[in-house]
């Protein structure tokens, strides 16, 4: 098979594109105008590099789709922060810029497996979201960070009608995934990075942890291995058991409290060597939303996934509890921070 991996340099680009040439004889082409985190897997004899924005290479990106089996529209602006400095930039590229790759896979009969985001929800009232029968609520027009939201729901609609007339697609939707290589960690700016890796940074800079709002929010955290686990099922496509469908990948039993994922970061630093007394002195203190994002920022209550389609659709269920992943992750950043003669073994 071979797969057109766009935003391949991203977090979920490059594991994935990491564990299909591990584990498959699949071909790769990753398209990005950044290569940092891919560049360990140059000279792969089944991966393609290429080297472009997407704002500016439409027939190209014409041309790959065309030769690929299936497509993967990974780029995105995919934090809060961004939706409410710049938000016209998140239309332009989650919407516009993916559309003319949805259209070109359906030009030419390519199978596209589209990032939907947990965040189509929105305030949604339901206790868990289910893909079919959920609402999907959306703040005022003036709170700008849901621009994001709006753009990735038209995608899922557009996809979805576009099915009917023969685009062969699945949906798939985030729930706060997270593991080695989400961030970059060493910039502190408030809002730089998803909460886990903002976590981090202030822990192993000895700064502390803000929570917006009070950080009574609860989300249900995704170990990226899950996530891939289950991406991997959507490509293969077992008889045709993807196509068509929405799947929320994310995993329940790992819903916390915002407050509670500082406290248990707090304390899986603390399981380190040499980094007992550093969580000792770490402090929470709370920040409000409208100072940390600014006044065009709205925040969600929780976001807990319904998960029974991808588990009876895909055989898939979340196996990485919050604590194993975060001390794999804790193990992934700590590395590159300090000393490796620290660290003895992988994981404490």
């Amino acid at each position: 098979m071979k797969v057109v991996i766009i935003g391949a340099n991203g977090f979920i680009g490059h594991t994935l594109t990491a564990h299909i040439l591990a584990t498959t004889g699949w071909s790769v082409t990753a398209i990005d105008r950044n290569d940092d985190r891919l560049r360990p897997l140059f000279g792969h004899q089944r991966l393609d590099f290429a080297h472009m924005d997407i704002r500016n290479s439409h027939p190209r990106i014409e041309r790959l789709v065309a030769a690929a089996d299936v497509v993967l529209p990974l780029a995105a602006y995919a934090r809060p922060a961004d939706y409410v400095r710049d938000p016209l930039a998140i239309f332009e590229l989650d919407f516009e810029e993916n559309l003319h790759i949805v259209r070109a896979a359906e030009r030419h009969g390519t199978r596209i497996v589209f990032p939907s985001t947990s965040e189509v929800y929105g305030m949604c009232p339901d206790a868990a979201f289910n893909e079919d029968r959920s609402p999907l609520v959306l703040g005022p027009i003036a709170k700008e960070r849901w621009i994001y939201s709006c753009s990735k729901q038209l995608l899922d609609r557009v996809i979805w009608a576009m099915g009917g007339r023969g685009l062969r697609f699945t949906l798939f939707r985030p729930f706060n995934w997270f593991g080695p290589g989400l961030d970059d960690i060493a910039d502190a700016a408030p809002g730089s990075a998803r909460v886990v890796t903002q976590f981090m940074g202030h822990l192993l800079r000895g700064e502390p942890l803000q929570l917006v709002d009070g950080g009574h929010q609860r989300r249900a955290f995704t170990y990226i291995d899950d996530g891939i686990a289950a991406l991997m099922r959507i490509l293969v496509n077992e008889n045709g058991a993807a196509d068509g469908r929405i799947f929320n990948i994310g995993n329940p039993a790992n819903d916390r409290s915002i407050r509670d994922l500082a406290t248990l970061m707090i304390d899986v630093i603390a399981g380190f060597p040499g980094y007992a007394d550093l969580a000792e002195t770490a402090t929470i203190v709370e920040t409000p939303g409208s100072t940390y994002y600014g006044s065009a920022y709205q925040d969600v209550d929780h976001r807990q996934p319904d998960i029974a389609a991808a588990t009876r659709w895909l055989d898939w269920a979340p196996q990485v509890g919050l604590r194993e992943g975060l001390r794999h992750m804790a193990n992934h950043y700590i590395k590159r921070t300090v000393p490796a003669k620290l660290f003895d073994e992988a994981v404490p």
